[in-house]
């Protein structure tokens, strides 16, 4: 016997809905019949469901009447029993005569009663129809005021929503009543509305400063080269001045340039992770930036514990090495640079701390804005990019960050990160050390840590 042949599940699928698929004409002609309306489907809902609902309460009526027990006594009436002329009555014919004809009356009285309840029956069915007829227009009439009722704030949000621009942006709906799913629209686009003013707000001033720093340098790159036409004195030497500076000024827009490209990707999310370690990364950084902190005189101590986690090891290298620049650049003559890193909590942790001038507390969170220098100068070779691009790349970590100001001066950030999946971070002996890293306490332990960067 031979065995059948198994059609896959999927092919069956596909042939089903190939058997039952509606041809195109069909289907265009039913989405053409559809109004484009929604008060107008609403009206058409509201007066199908009331003509359904009255074809169903005709239905039970018309059933009810119908096996009424009137009808019962009428069929039962219609009975040829003998006894029927028991009780005396007489016709003054003879007895066989008599229920003869008595039998007659009694079927001519039934089969007009039937008559009468069937042309009641029939009277009651057309002014039903009639009835459910005027009350279905009246339905629709009442289907269509009470769509238009419930539809106006719709209509009245869209109107608002359809004015607000750029310019207008700070408007809101602002729409009051119960709390239904109305307001609870409503509120929803008004916080939209608020989170794009902010992102709005936020990308004119990124934009106006990002001018600013790029028109700075262009015009000292064309007074440069003016002064060098203009000066028909100038010697080989003059010339090799002023290139050096305009090598210098293009190596600061090209600095400047990487900067707010790292910010405006790292702002867009992750493409991929992979694993990574952050104390990997951070002694990387710290040797990179040995040779400018040894030219500066400052002290670079570092305490690195295995951090695990997972993300772009680019974005985060670069995380590490802003941090480490920031705290570099801005500290004092023989200032101090600690970099630590561990588990805190189940997550990993990456800790800067330097030396430096007083930072006022209120100002630190200023810091993590675009092109913010806290009274410096753009003249320093800084933009004020390196702690917003930090926040950017925490952020796109699901990171976060914590700074404030140290009481002798300097600041402190600790970013950290969610541990990686496949191997949760190490609890206990690492948080005593992250904490006295934070407070500058512990120097000793920390100068012997393994790990250790370079120093003066």
């Amino acid at each position: 016997m031979r065995n059948p042949v198994r059609v896959p599940r999927a092919l069956r699928a596909a042939g089903l809905r190939r058997a039952v698929r509606v041809p195109a004409p069909v289907a265009a002609t039913v989405r053409r019949l559809i109004p484009k309306r929604v008060r107008m489907r609403l009206t058409l809902l509201y007066g199908v469901l009331f003509v359904a609902s009255g074809v169903v309460l005709l239905a039970i009526t018309y059933l009810l009447v119908m096996h009424s027990p009137a009808k019962l006594v009428l069929a039962k009436t219609g009975s040829s029993d003998p006894r029927l002329t028991e009780g005396g009555i007489s016709l003054g014919l003879p007895d066989g005569e008599s229920f003869t004809v008595l039998n007659a009356i009694t079927r001519q009285l039934r089969e007009q009663a039937l008559r009468q309840h069937q042309a009641e029956m029939h009277h009651l069915l057309v002014q039903s129809g009639i009835a459910l007829a005027i009350m279905a227009l009246i339905s629709i009439l009442l289907g269509w005021l009470v769509a238009g009722r419930v539809l106006r704030p719709l209509r009245t949000m869209t109107g608002t929503v359809q004015r607000i621009s750029a310019r207008n942006l700070h408007e809101r709906l602002a729409v009051t009543g119960p709390d239904d799913e109305l307001k609870d629209l409503a509120d929803t686009v008004d916080g939209l509305l608020g989170r794009l003013e902010t992102a709005l707000d936020s990308h004119k001033r990124f934009v106006a400063n990002a001018a600013h720093e790029l028109r700075t340098p262009l015009t000292l790159e064309h007074a440069l080269l003016e002064e060098a036409l203009i000066d028909r004195g100038a010697t080989v030497e003059s010339f090799r001045a002023n290139f050096e500076r305009l090598l210098e000024i293009s190596r600061q827009q090209a600095r400047l340039l990487e900067s707010l490209l790292t910010l405006s990707g790292s702002e867009r999310g992750l493409d991929h992770r992979e694993p990574l370690d952050l104390a990997v990364l951070s002694e990387q950084v710290v040797r990179s930036s040995g040779p400018e902190a040894a030219r500066r005189g400052l002290r670079v101590e570092t305490a690195t514990a295995p951090a695990a986690t997972a993300g772009d090891s680019t974005l985060v290298q670069r995380l590490v090495a802003n941090l480490v620049d920031n705290a570099v650049g801005y500290n004092v003559p023989g200032g101090l640079v600690r970099v630590t890193t561990g588990t805190e909590g189940g997550r990993s942790v990456v800790c800067v701390v330097n030396s430096g001038p007083e930072v006022p507390p209120e100002q630190v969170e200023r810091l993590f804005e675009p092109f913010q220098r806290l009274g410096r100068t753009a003249g320093d070779g800084h933009h004020g990019l390196g702690l917003s691009i930090v926040r950017a790349i925490a952020t796109a970590h699901d990171a976060t960050i914590t700074a404030r100001a140290r009481p002798g001066g300097g600041l402190l950030v600790r970013v950290s990160f969610p541990p990686r999946a496949d191997r949760p971070g190490r609890h206990g002996p690492q948080a005593p050390l992250l904490a006295a890293a934070a407070t500058g306490r512990g120097g000793p332990a920390l100068g012997t840590a393994a790990g250790a960067g370079p120093s003066r």
